[in-house]
């Protein structure tokens, strides 16, 4: 076997490790799991790529980031690497492809999202695999401390001990020291062995320009003009910003686009491609852009609007200059921003009565149950993001406990006659597929079976049945397609009274709500302080710098005096006109508030009223005041 030198020469075609990436390594080649807190850009992908080499078995990496998947599983196999990536663009044959590659020990890292570990058939696969490694990105999203919590990322650490995983990498740029305490506990890593480069990063200069909204467009243009044709992305919080200052930047000549997630993937992608190849020079995007995208000669980050929160900047700025060059990082600070990011924040936090009603629908459950989030998020009015958190939530509570994600229908398409597939088998084997096929409802090409009911039918094992159907897929015997995913649950400790737990709950997403309006807080008197922009952010995240940076725009001796934030009261007239028309949708006061600050809801989304006039109307107003004044008679 080579050894780590060798390798990273001969290999990854480096001659020396970047700050921290040995430490890991070695930890990683000893067996112990590990903490990667590095800058973007610090090469966090290295530490599990190149051990991955090294070791018996797969390494599994786990990645919100799809554009991230594509570069790295590209890189890799540029470099010989076996590397492969499944995520919603791969079709069948190349899923075939994977499987079989899985199954014969070929592949030695494998990329997914953390949705794809809920999917019943991979996990059936992943069951009967050697995992040596299970490395986590974004790991930060595993804390409810973090900026970023997904509650799927809290189950990492339990399927991680229930597929037998070697060892474990935590990776991530933005963690504070309560984060990272938290993800080590969660993945059971050593303090030794919690390993963090500095997040100081010398070639960035910060500014911080106070602009008043008329004033935002203009200073971007000539920011953007003197600094003729250079890598930038211009950061926004709307959609609709995105396409509005992108126009206003292509009427001046400059080659800018906009990204953001309301654009389908094809004309995401073109942009994508044409910033990495340099026939565009400025993307104007939400936070969708930037994240996985390996571009090391961005010279300028624009704050156009004020981020949600501190480590969301400090990700957003870290895609600037990582190939060490000079770059330059400016936030346009307008506290008027803060509105309607709070709105979106306090628009998140569920109705207490919706959140009450769901907690006693799931309190009334057997004690196995499945549920499928899509439906319980029409039924009750509450996004799938928070029936997710509350589950998780419950989850942690001891309430219950989430069993195996399943699909309640299984397509089957025969690639030739069933006769000739059945004769290739033993008769026992023969006769367990026929009586299984006859469980299902024939169509013109596609055979539909229902797993849970043929396994009561048969008296048999519904993992049998699976392993059956997806041997069948991998002999290509079987064309299989899968629809209706649930959950499963066992209900473990319900309470004796439901109102403690839901008076718990209810706080436990107030608090959410509390700590996201601090974060957003905490951005406005870090761009308002006149201490080193430098020295302040990166001890937000634990570290000191000794000096000042010498370079930011306090340090330089700018003032920032931010203008008074200016807010709207909300019109009554419209709020009025919304009662009138009576929309079922938006029957309570939250209801509407939401929907006049444009927020969405599954009930409201169903409805179709995001097109209606009104719709964002009194987006400029403090959601609080949007919803008193629909409470008031």
């Amino acid at each position: 076997m080579q050894d780590v030198q060798q390798l990273l020469q001969q290999t990854f075609n480096l001659q020396t490790f970047r700050p921290g990436q040995q430490a890991v390594i070695d930890a990683l080649l000893a067996g112990r799991s590990a903490l990667a807190v590095f800058p973007t850009g610090g090469g966090k992908s290295l530490c599990y790529q190149l051990p991955a080499l090294m070791l018996d078995g797969l390494t599994l990496v786990v990645s919100p980031l799809i554009a991230l998947m594509k570069d790295q599983v590209d890189q890799l196999n540029r470099l010989n690497i076996p590397a492969a990536r499944l995520d919603s663009s791969v079709d069948a044959g190349e899923l075939q492809a994977i499987y079989q590659g899985l199954d014969d020990g070929s592949i030695k890292l494998l990329y997914v999202a953390p949705e794809r570990l809920a999917n019943e058939r991979f996990l059936a696969r992943l069951k009967r695999l050697s995992i040596s490694m299970m490395a986590v990105d974004e790991a930060h999203c595993v804390s409810e401390w973090g900026h970023n919590f997904r509650p799927d990322y809290l189950k990492l650490a339990q399927l991680a001990r229930e597929l037998k995983v070697g060892r474990v990498l935590a990776l991530t740029a933005t963690a504070t020291p309560q984060v990272a305490e938290q993800i080590c506990d969660s993945f059971h890593i050593a303090g030794a062995d919690h390993i963090q480069t500095g997040f100081f990063r010398p070639n960035l200069a910060l500014a911080v320009r106070p602009c008043r909204t008329d004033e935002r467009d203009q200073y971007l243009l000539d920011q953007l003009t003197s600094r003729s044709a250079e890598p930038a992305i211009v950061y926004v919080t709307l959609q609709k910003t995105a396409e509005t200052v992108a126009a206003f930047l292509q009427a001046q000549g400059l080659k800018a686009q906009a990204y953001h997630a309301g654009l389908k993937d094809e004309p995401r992608h073109e942009v994508q491609e044409a910033f990495m190849a340099g026939e565009t020079d400025i993307v104007v995007a939400t936070i969708a852009f930037g994240m996985g995208i390996d571009k090391a000669d961005i010279r300028a980050i624009y704050h156009y609007n004020l981020p949600k929160s501190l480590e969301n900047y400090m990700q957003e700025i870290g895609r600037a200059g990582r190939d060490g060059q000079p770059s330059h990082c400016h936030l346009l600070a307008n506290p008027d921003d803060l509105t309607v990011l709070e709105n979106f924040t306090y628009g998140d936090t569920p109705d207490s009565e919706s959140l009450a009603a769901l907690i006693h629908w799931l309190l009334a459950q057997p004690a196995q149950f499945d549920l499928a989030v899509h439906e319980l998020s029409g039924q009750f009015d509450v996004r799938p993001l928070v029936i997710n958190t509350l589950l998780t939530y419950l989850e942690l509570e001891g309430v219950i406990r989430a069993t195996a994600p399943f699909y309640t229908e299984y397509k089957v398409a025969f690639q030739g006659s069933r006769e000739e597939i059945l004769a290739g088998f033993n008769p026992e084997r023969a006769a367990f597929l026929e009586r299984l096929f006859a469980t299902g409802k024939q169509g013109r090409i596609w055979l539909t079976l229902r797993p849970i009911d043929a396994a009561q039918t048969l008296g048999d094992d519904r993992l049998r049945i699976l392993n059956a159907l997806n041997y069948l897929e991998q002999q290509q015997m079987i064309e299989l397609r899968v629809a209706g995913v649930r959950q499963g649950y066992r209900m473990l400790n319900p309470p004796a009274e439901s109102e403690p737990l839901i008076v718990r709950m209810q706080e436990q997403f107030a608090l959410r709500e509390q700590r996201d309006i601090q974060r957003l807080q905490q951005v406005c008197d870090w761009a308002g302080s006149a201490d080193c922009h430098q020295q302040a952010l990166v001890g937000y995240f634990g570290e000191t710098l000794a000096q000042p940076c010498g370079q930011c725009s306090a340090c330089l001796g700018e003032q920032p005096q931010l203008p008074s934030r200016r807010h709207r009261a909300p019109d009554p007239a419209v709020i009025h006109a919304m009662r009138e028309e009576n929309h079922q949708a938006l029957a309570t006061p939250r209801q509407l508030a939401r929907f006049l600050c444009g927020i969405t809801s599954p009930r409201a989304s169903r409805a179709r009223l995001a097109r209606h006039p009104s719709f964002g109307s009194q987006m400029g107003a403090p959601f609080s005041e949007v919803l008193a004044a629909c409470e008031s008679p």
